[in-house]
């Protein structure tokens, strides 16, 4: 069976559902290709963290009308190591920026049902789920086919434009010649084992802590449900830890005098491996790369659904120029843009995973320079400022808008 559109989105993920939105709302037709069910992209835990900038995105696809109802907005942040606590004001080092939490898988539901509840009976489905795209065809041409197979039988999708948003394991990245493609990646000694519980949070904020027995987080994502981290060996499996180890170490790690933390009835776990990837470039021919197809960042700066955020609105700006004005002038420098934001964010993320994080490779000279690193953001205004500006988003925008 063929079929024809404007824009070719392969995955249903935060990128590529915003980006069809997006169109949508500029009347350029649009086909997602997604190769898992809609329950189960509906409910993959990912990560709660929004940007401003997210929000103004979400905001112009007409996306947050839940999120401003149920969002939570937070003006800072704060970092313990070992115990001792730094708040990070975001507001007033930022001039009145701050950061919402509000789940990933929220945001997908949210950009979901607006896709769908805006399509004519009479109107092909922009969401084609459990169709798994197999090969990408005529990237070179100006009418690339995308292969994929639904429901036991063999499918394409002709288009003007191929948005590549099927993250780290995708087909897209790999339909870039090899020869083409510059890979940087670094995989960090240790993982994250993340929990939702049924408790209310323990704090106000978001508290990133470091201790000499490892990392954690303390993070939310609604007034009834928190979501906490704990760093744990690479050989770890769940087995590893019971509920009781979870909730006895995240006391440890998290602990400092007269505060408390509050348990409950532990509804997830999880286990995530560290890594840092970028590959490069992000488009060949009609083909752009968004979000983990392009780049993945350690979840310690809480970037990775933002930069997916960046590169779409990136990407559909670009696509706006060709169809307004017939221009490739943003599509050929659509790279050039993102890689300047994504290594300011990579360096960001990797600063703040090893300021947190006890590497177990780390040698007597690492140690001091981590203490050091934590000594200067308690003691200097400039350190803090630069931490918040990465971490409202500010410094990455800025990166990107740069020339060179």
């Amino acid at each position: 069976m063929n079929h024809q559109t404007q824009v070719g989105i392969i995955g249903a993920g935060p990128a590529g559902l915003l980006l069809s939105q997006l169109l949508d709302q500029q009347g350029i037709r649009s086909v997602v290709l997604e190769n898992r069910s809609q329950e189960r992209v509906e409910s993959r835990q990912r990560a709660g963290l929004l940007e401003q900038n997210t929000v103004d995105r979400l905001r112009q696809a007409g996306a947050t009308d839940r999120l401003d109802r149920e969002g939570l907005v937070h003006d800072g942040i704060i970092l313990s190591y070992n115990g001792q606590r730094h708040r990070i004001d975001l507001v007033e080092l930022t001039s009145g920026s701050r950061v919402t939490i509000y789940a990933q898988t929220e945001v997908v539901k949210d950009l979901i049902r607006l896709r769908l509840g805006s399509t004519p009976l009479d109107a092909e489905v922009p969401i084609s789920f459990e169709a798994e795209a197999t090969r990408i065809d005529g990237l070179e041409s100006s009418s690339p086919t995308i292969h994929y197979t639904q429901n036991g039988e063999a499918h394409t999708l002709t288009c003007d434009f191929v948005a590549g948003c099927d993250g780290f394991h995708g087909i897209s990245r790999a339909s870039i010649p090899a020869e083409l493609t510059k890979v940087y990646d670094k995989v960090y000694p240790y993982c994250w084992l993340g929990i939702l519980a049924k408790v209310p949070p323990s704090t106000h904020e978001l508290i990133y802590a470091y201790h000499e027995r490892g990392f954690a987080l303390h993070s939310m994502r609604s007034p009834e449900i928190s979501r906490l981290y704990v760093q744990c060996n690479v050989t770890d499996t769940l087995e590893d830890w019971p509920d009781e180890r979870i909730w006895a170490e995240l006391q440890i790690r998290l602990g400092s005098t007269g505060w408390v933390l509050a348990e409950g009835p532990i509804l997830e776990k999880t286990i995530t491996p560290m890594r840092s990837f970028v590959s490069e470039p992000m488009q060949y021919g009609r083909l752009f790369l968004s979000g983990d197809s392009a780049h993945i960042v350690p979840p310690t700066g809480a970037k990775g659904l933002n930069m997916a955020v960046a590169d779409t609105g990136s990407l559909f700006d670009a696509l706006m120029t060709w169809y307004r004005e017939g221009s490739r002038a943003n599509l050929d420098t659509y790279t050039a843009g993102c890689m300047r934001r994504v290594w300011r964010v990579q360096e960001f993320s990797n600063f703040m995973t090893e300021l947190l994080h006890h590497n177990p490779d780390r040698t007597p000279f690492d140690a001091h320079l981590q203490t050091s690193r934590f000594n200067q953001l308690i003691t200097s205004r400039a350190a803090s400022a630069l931490v918040a500006e990465n971490y409202v988003g500010h410094a990455a925008k800025q990166s990107a808008e740069a020339t060179t």
